[in-house]
């Protein structure tokens, strides 16, 4: 029987997690930091991140690790181009 229950739980607890987009980190140097972004140096990649949630006050020169989350703001939707004829 509680073998059967935690078989229910996991099956109807499956498509919440599934459906959440994955989270990202990075770690590295803060360049650049304001009330609405922060931008880490991780090497030569520069990571411009928008903050929000549990953002502490962080100050040029720190090493961070910052957890964040793709969003999608606005989709353009390009029509593809029709294949030509022979």
């Amino acid at each position: 029987m509680l073998k059967r229950l935690a078989l229910a739980a996991a099956l109807f607890a499956a498509p919440a997690f599934a459906s959440s987009p994955d989270a990202y980190q990075v770690t590295g140097t803060v360049k650049e930091t304001d009330a609405d972004t922060i931008t880490v140096m991780k090497g030569s990649e520069k990571f411009e991140i928008a903050r929000g949630g549990d953002t502490t006050a962080v100050k040029v020169g720190d090493k961070v690790t910052v957890h964040y989350k793709m969003t999608a703001t606005k989709i353009e939707v390009k029509t593809a181009a029709k294949p030509a004829k022979n």
